[in-house]
């Protein structure tokens, strides 16, 4: 029953004698059936804690379940182009991030999609900086003797990322196009072998989320050399932002999550989805526990997050082509 009046709905509407989109979303969305929620990622991540936090709140207000599915693989392609290819009906959204969003396509040919033209904007989930953690024992305590020690050994220092092309890659490009040095990468699958790694000496330095790295500065475990915010963030307040070393004044580069829907989803979807998000995140709750994990809750209308994005790729294109940055 519920499959002849949606598709009737459908084929009046394409003949524009249907109801409007306003009242299609009231009518039918989302009761037909459960929202699924894309997360790219393996369950038990940061991006996978937080769509689970937000699916949970959505699921509360919109009265249907939402359900997570875990889609790993290519560094988040794989779970984005799996939204991107889905039905455009407001039952498939996805929880987007910098790397497969923004970076992806212009880091590989192999991707051909493009994020800005085959994705909706719902809204921006959380914004978090990246933390350079040190190996025990390593010279430099901050920014400014990391730069001092890499000019003095040229080609001798390594750091760890989370892989060619990430946002944590391009962030140290940045470094050493400002700073006019030269340090050597090593790419990973993942925040845990970089923190073994550091911690055992086989890097001198390592890019990590601020999730996985609050926990380590504030128990000791190792050293930060500093914060890619703007300023210095609460939950490690006396990790310096990279801001502060004049070679890299008013730098910032932030990790980022957030709420997208296929090309074609029902405009009336997209603004109920943008409204239900924006009541969740100003939930205590929810602000806790982003905030607990080094993350500022996201905020604004799609319009502003679209904004966003736009002016976070031409950042991440002009360190790319700078920087001759490509995945094999």
């Amino acid at each position: 029953m519920f499959r002849r009046i949606f598709f009737s709905a459908a084929t009046l509407a394409a003949v524009s004698v249907a109801l409007p989109h306003a009242a299609l979303a009231d009518n039918a969305w989302p009761k037909l059936k459960p929202i699924t929620l894309i997360v790219p990622f393996s369950a038990g991540g940061n991006v996978d804690f937080q769509a689970r936090l937000i699916g949970q709140k959505l699921s509360e207000r919109l009265g249907q379940s939402v359900v997570v599915d875990n889609v790993p693989g290519a560094g988040g392609v794989l779970g984005v182009s799996k939204a991107i290819n889905a039905k455009p009906d407001g039952y498939t959204i996805v929880m987007g991030f910098d790397g497969p969003v923004s970076v992806a396509q212009l880091v590989n040919k192999a991707v051909k999609y493009d994020a800005e033209r085959d994705l909706l904007p719902i809204g921006q989930v959380s914004v978090a900086p990246v933390v350079l953690m040190a190996r025990p024992g390593f010279p430099a305590q901050n920014m400014q003797e990391l730069i001092a020690l890499a000019k003095a050994q040229p080609g001798k220092i390594t750091y760890g990322t989370s892989g060619v092309g990430t946002v944590l890659h391009l962030a140290m490009e940045m470094v050493q196009e400002r700073a006019k040095v030269q340090m050597v990468h090593v790419p990973y699958r993942g925040g845990a072998q970089i923190i073994n790694d550091v911690m055992g000496g086989q890097v001198d330095t390592g890019y990590l989320v601020t999730t996985s790295a609050t926990p380590l500065v504030q128990q000791g475990k190792l050293h930060a050399l500093g914060v890619t915010s703007a300023q210095r963030i609460d939950s490690i307040p006396s990790v310096p932002a990279f801001a502060e070393t004049p070679v890299l004044k008013g730098m910032e580069i932030n990790t980022w999550t957030g709420l997208f829907a296929p090309k074609g989803t029902p405009a009336a979807v997209i603004t109920r989805l943008a409204s239900e998000l924006d009541a969740v995140l100003k939930t205590p709750d929810v602000q806790q526990r982003l905030k607990d994990g080094g993350a500022t809750p996201g905020s604004g209308t799609p319009a502003q997050f679209a904004a966003f994005l736009k002016k976070e790729k031409a950042a991440y294109a002009a360190i790319v082509t700078s920087a001759k940055i490509e995945q094999e």
